[in-house]
Order: C-alpha cells, then structure tokens, then sequence
C-alpha cells in the first residue's frame, strides 16, 4: 500500500499499518463511492455480448460519457439524476460507435446496474469494519434506487446507514455538496471520516473537500495529474483496513 503525503505523492511510500497510525487520524465513520463495494465489469461483460465487435469501445464511450455528464450538469446547473444520465451517455455512445441500440438491448443494459454484484472481498471487511465500531455508508452517484438494489443483489443489507446519494443535493461529486453529506450524516469531524474512492479523480475531490482519502484503485491506474493526491492508495478493500488503523484482527479475504 502506498501512504501519499500531498506535498509528495510519488517519494512517500510506508507499507506498516503502524506508520499509518502516527499520520492518519483516528478514524470513526466511512463514506464509500459505490463503485469500490460493487463491480461494475459485468455490466461492460454484457455491451461486449450483445454488440461483439464494438462492445469494448461501446463500453468504454459509455463509462467516460457518464461521469463528464454528470461534471457537465452540475456546472451549468441542469441536473438529472444519474439513472437518466447513465441512459443518455449509452444512447450517445451507441451513436457515436455506431451500433443499433434497440430497446430491447438498451433495457438489458440499463437493468444490469440493478443486478450488479459485490466484489469478493466487500462482505468480509464491510463486516469486519462494521463490528469494529465504523459508521459505513455508500457516498454514490447513484440513485437511493440504484443503491437500494445493488445492496440487496449482493447481500449487504443491514451494513451501511441511510444512503448519501447525491440526488439528495442534486450536484455530484467533486463538488463539495456532495462531500458534505457525509459530515452532515455521521454527525462527527471531517477528520474522522474516511473516504473510500473507487475513480482517480474522486480520490482527488475528496481530499480537496477535507476528507482522509484511500483510493481503491483496483483498475491499476496511475494518478491523475491534478493538485491533490489521496491519503493512500490500495489494491483492495483490505488495505483499506490498514488505512483506517483500528486494531484487531484484519478480515481473511
């Protein structure tokens, strides 16, 4: 795991969770992008089964279209929320790759984000976290009904608290209203929540607004070139663990 001081992001590098406690405050509450408790690849696995040749840049059209809708709402001050944003950007992306979207398979796309799975390791550190006393909610994009069903596909109710979804503010993240949910919710310092990003550019916006930042970068990317570096960063919802500094013993996953 890699420990990023803002002020030097690429030379700090500290692989003991003792070293995280001296420099992270303690921590009482987590806030979650949903994309670092749910997979999203099934969805994509999907557009490359129904349109062979052009799934993969179908796909990728899509996700890009998604999140610079969503930036682009906010600014200029016209929301909807992210269900229709996500049809949109698919509607988009089948134009501009040029495949025939019927809605048949516009259905069958949509509804996948409503059977979306966890990934392998959310169930056991969620409940590790939780049984240590954490505060866990979802922090999302998504709509409460989008987060409502992607819970209940993967067997996570009971986990986390009431959902932040930025429809309640009706502005995504980065913006701060969307981050100021999560002080709002858990009724305690910005200090003392973590933030769990699943995007680059998330991890970037959290620790802009305040928050201690663990990017969950499970995609391997490398770090957007912007002002601000997450706290840490990590393959896993288990580095994450670490991250935090609770002591007990650590999940198996």
């Amino acid at each position: 795991m890699v420990l990023a001081g803002a002020a030097a992001v690429r030379d700090f590098v500290v692989s003991t969770p003792s070293a995280l406690l001296v420099t992270i405050p303690k921590i009482k509450a987590i806030a979650f992008d949903g994309l670092t408790i749910f997979d999203p690849r099934p969805v994509y696995a999907l557009a490359e089964g129904l349109f062979p040749e052009k799934g993969s840049e179908l796909s990728n059209v899509w996700r890009t279209r998604q999140f610079e809708y969503t930036w682009l709402r906010t600014l200029t001050g016209h929301y909807t929320d992210f269900w229709h944003v996500t049809e949109d950007a698919l509607v988009y992306a089948a134009k501009l790759v040029k495949v025939e979207l019927t809605v048949e398979k516009r259905n069958q796309l949509m509804k996948a984000f409503l059977n979306i799975s966890a990934w392998p390791d959310a169930l056991p550190t969620l409940q590790w976290l939780k049984s240590a006393g954490m505060k866990l909610a979802l922090l999302s994009n998504f709509t409460p009904a989008m987060l409502d069903a992607a819970v209940r596909s993967s067997g996570l109710q009971g986990i986390f608290e009431p959902h932040l979804s930025t429809d309640k503010v009706k502005a995504y993240k980065p913006d701060p209203r969307a981050y100021q949910m999560g002080i709002d919710a858990f009724g305690v310092k910005r200090e003392e929540i973590a933030f769990a990003a699943f995007g680059g550019w998330d991890a970037a916006g959290a620790k802009a607004f305040g928050y201690p930042t663990f990017w969950v970068n499970r995609m391997n990317l490398p770090l957007e070139e912007l002002s601000f570096a997450p706290d840490a960063i990590g393959a896993t919802l288990r580095d994450l663990v670490s991250f935090v500094g609770r002591v007990g013993t650590e999940p198996s996953i």
